[in-house]
């Protein structure tokens, strides 16, 4: 009687010599390397001395490690809810549209770039000069529309003017002044280029009875030669400054100077000081600090957002795709309008979809570190910290300690497992249906 072998185990054996070149790699690059954390976690920081717990307790008693759990903490809560949203407002916003596929490609588009490179992007938008920084061009452009910037922010008298500081930063006339008479009020430290464009060649005003009429001016030449409290030719007039007639302490009047420096106040100002109000004198408006200790964490969030959004818009393009339509038009014709159809047919019959991005999105942003090694300055990548950047900082930094960076490299994969649970369930649930 022959043996004929067994087709059953042929097929496993065959299975077993295929899965086996993959099982190697995933033992050496996955299991191995996880086993290793493990049991490093347990030892100091030179390897040769069990620790025990020591370097778990000090994950939560550490300063700066708990400052990258507190951010972990916000970046899970914030950055995947946020691309969420702004994935799904793209998708039902341009499903109807005929530029809609443009636009989404557009929001796709960052998607194709490296975060090493979106981090340099972000960097320089986050630049604290409005010169350089895209935000703060932004920002102080339309805080100058709302608010009087100031005109000569550095600029001050000399010694030998006759104008002394009034406190607060204002500037007032030693003796007061009479109709008839001519006022001047010269200033220095005002650059070249820092000049009104239209500011022209300062001029002394006639003598006006009734009236108080001066001069306010830049006194320096370009090239020197010129003398101090005379308006000299080249001097330009301080076009905008703004002077204020003061008498036992209130104001009396108020002008503005010209573009060659002259000013004109009425009668009422006789006997008074006149005074340059701080607003003349306030430092310009730079904007926000984006990348200072308290927003640091929001603007790096908000470069992960502009990369990932295009993500979830796709998926939830796809899945609204997918959804019956006869739902839909069966609400509107019952009534609804759009915003209860998209609030109680859209969204309910998207949860599997934005589950799924969620998810996704919390455990990519588990392990973020290139967009906070990048974008966050070093005064502040204390303050912008995460967890994957602590594990960098620990396990390779000038004062490395491998026990810390495998206690780190643990909690994380901690934390990565409860996701990855409520994935594998949410997935076999609706395999299930």
């Amino acid at each position: 009687m022959s043996s004929t072998p067994r087709v059953t185990g042929t097929r496993r054996t065959v299975a077993v010599g295929f899965l086996l070149p993959a099982l190697v790699l995933l033992g050496a690059l996955v299991v191995y390397p996880i086993g290793y954390s493990v049991h490093r976690s347990f030892f100091d920081k030179s390897g040769d001395s069990f620790a025990g717990l020591a370097n778990y307790i000090e994950l939560f008693t550490d300063d700066t490690i708990l400052t990258a759990v507190k951010n972990n903490a916000i970046w899970v809560v914030l950055a995947p809810t946020v691309a969420t949203a702004l994935g799904l407002i793209f998708a039902v916003l341009t499903e109807r549209v005929r530029w809609g596929t443009a636009f989404k490609l557009i929001v796709f588009m960052p998607m194709a770039i490296s975060m090493l490179a979106a981090g340099i992007i972000f960097r320089l938008v986050y630049e604290q000069d409005p010169n350089r920084g895209v935000a703060n061009a932004v920002w102080v452009g339309v805080h100058d529309t709302f608010a009087e910037s100031s005109v000569f922010p550095r600029a001050r008298p000399l010694p030998v003017h006759p104008l002394t500081a009034a406190g607060g930063g204002a500037y007032v006339t030693e003796t007061p002044v009479r109709a008839g008479e001519i006022a001047r009020l010269p200033l220095i430290g005002v650059a070249p280029a820092q000049m009104p464009k239209d500011a022209r060649p300062a001029v002394e005003p006639p003598r006006h009875e009734g009236r108080i009429t001066g001069t306010a001016w830049l006194d320096f030449t370009r090239g020197g030669g010129g003398k101090p409290n005379v308006v000299d030719p080249k001097e330009l007039g301080l076009k905008g400054l703004r002077v204020e007639a003061v008498k036992d302490g209130k104001v009396v009047a108020t002008t503005t100077v010209g573009a060659d420096g002259t000013f004109s106040l009425p009668a009422t100002a006789d006997g008074s000081l006149l005074r340059l109000p701080a607003s003349n004198f306030r430092a310009q408006y730079n904007g926000v600090e984006w990348l200072g200790p308290s927003l640091v964490t929001p603007a790096v969030i908000g470069s992960y957002v502009w990369m990932w959004a295009g993500f979830a818009m796709v998926l939830i393009a796809a899945g609204l795709a997918g959804m019956p339509r006869e739902l839909l038009e069966a609400a509107r014709v019952d009534g609804a309008n759009e915003w209860q159809v998209f609030r109680r047919i859209t969204v309910p019959l998207l949860a599997p979809v934005l589950a799924v991005v969620l998810v996704t999105l919390m455990i990519n942003v588990l392990k973020v570190f290139d967009l906070v090694f990048i974008i966050a300055p070093g005064s502040a990548q204390d303050d912008a910290n995460v967890l994957a950047l602590q594990l960098y900082r620990s396990s390779f930094g000038t004062d490395a300690d491998l026990g810390i960076g495998s206690a780190i490299a643990v909690l994380l994969l901690l934390l990565v497992i409860p996701v990855m649970a409520f994935n594998i369930r949410r997935m076999r649930r609706e395999a299930r249906r």
